[in-house]
C-alpha cells in the first residue's frame, strides 16, 4: 500500500487505565481525538473533530466533497497550524461560502457529517456507466487483505477505516473517528496526486449510509464494498446513480444492492 496505518504514530493513540468485568486493573490504548477548524480562504468553514494524521488531505478531500471546490480549482497553498488546531486552503479564487453554510443538513455520520444543500442537486446530475468491472474473487481478497492489514482498529478500535483499491489490490488505508473523515482524505489524495478513480474501488469498514454514497458518487467512484449493513436511503441513492453497492462483504458471502451488473 502507498498509504496504510501508521502504528508508529504516538501521537494518535494514548495509554490509559481501566477495570475489566472483574475489577482488575487493566492498561488500554485507546484512540486520540481533537478538534481542527478548517478555513477556506479567510471563511471558516467547519470545526471537525479527528485523529490528525492527514489534515491537508482532510481538508482539500472535505472542500470537494461539498462542492465548495472543483477537481479544477487551483489550490495556492494548505496552511496546517498544528498550535491553533487549524488548516486553511487558499485557492486562486476566493468565493464566500455563508449562504451555503446555512444550508448545511446534518446526517448520519459518526462525529460532525454534514451535507450541503447544493450538493444534492450536483448529485442528481451523475449516473456511472457499466463499463467498470469487479470480480468475485477481488471482493474476497481485498476483505481479507484489508482485514489482516495491521491497523488503529485493530489496536484500539473507536475507529473507522476507508481503503481505495484498484483490482484486487489495497491502494491507500485511511482511518478517522469518522467514516466521512477517512473518505475526505482519499479524496484529497487523489486531488493532490492527480489520480483518476474511474477504476477504482471504494471499500469501507462502516455503514453505507446515505453520505457514504454521495460521497462515493462525488468522487466519480463506480463500486463501493462495506464488510457492515446499509440504509434504505443510502441502497436508493446508489440506485440512481447505478452505482454497485455491496454490503456484508464476510468471508465468502456478500449482498449486492445495486450496479450488479458489474460483478462478474
Amino acid at each position: 500500500m502507498k498509504i496504510k496505518p501508521d502504528l508508529e504514530n504516538l501521537s494518535l493513540t494514548r495509554k490509559i487505565f481501566g477495570f475489566d468485568e472483574n475489577f482488575k486493573r487493566k492498561k488500554l490504548d485507546v484512540i486520540e481525538e481533537r478538534p481542527i477548524t478548517l478555513f477556506l480562504n479567510n471563511q471558516e468553514i467547519v470545526t471537525m473533530m479527528t485523529i490528525n494524521d492527514y489534515p491537508e488531505y482532510l481538508a482539500i478531500g472535505y472542500l470537494l466533497n461539498q462542492n465548495m471546490i472543483t477537481k479544477k480549482t487551483r489550490i495556492e497553498e494548505v496552511e496546517y497550524h498544528d498550535d491553533l488546531n487549524a488548516v486553511i486552503v487558499r485557492t486562486l479564487k476566493v468565493t464566500n461560502y455563508e449562504q451555503k453554510l446555512k444550508k448545511k443538513i446534518i446526517t448520519s455520520g459518526c462525529a460532525q457529517g454534514t451535507v450541503f444543500g447544493n450538493v444534492m442537486e450536483n448529485f442528481r446530475k451523475i449516473k456511472f456507466n457499466n463499463y467498470s468491472k469487479i470480480k468475485k474473487s477481488w471482493i474476497y481478497d481485498l476483505s481479507k487483505k484489508i482485514n489482516l492489514t495491521p491497523s488503529l482498529y485493530l489496536k484500539a478500535g473507536a475507529i473507522h477505516g476507508c481503503v481505495l483499491c484498484e483490482k484486487n489490490r489495497p491502494l491507500i488505508y485511511m482511518e478517522d473517528v469518522g467514516r466521512h473523515n477517512a473518505i475526505d482524505k482519499i479524496a484529497g489524495y487523489l486531488k493532490v496526486e492527480k489520480i483518476s478513480p474511474s477504476n477504482k474501488i471504494f471499500y469501507t469498514t462502516g455503514r453505507l449510509t446515505s453520505e457514504m454514497v454521495i460521497k462515493s458518487v462525488q468522487m466519480r467512484i463506480p463500486i463501493i464494498i462495506s464488510r457492515s449493513g446499509f440504509t434504505a436511503w443510502g441502497v436508493e441513492l446508489a440506485r440512481k446513480a447505478n452505482l454497485t453497492l455491496i454490503g456484508r462483504a464476510k468471508g465468502k458471502k456478500f449482498i449486492i444492492l445495486s450496479g450488479e451488473k458489474r460483478v462478474e
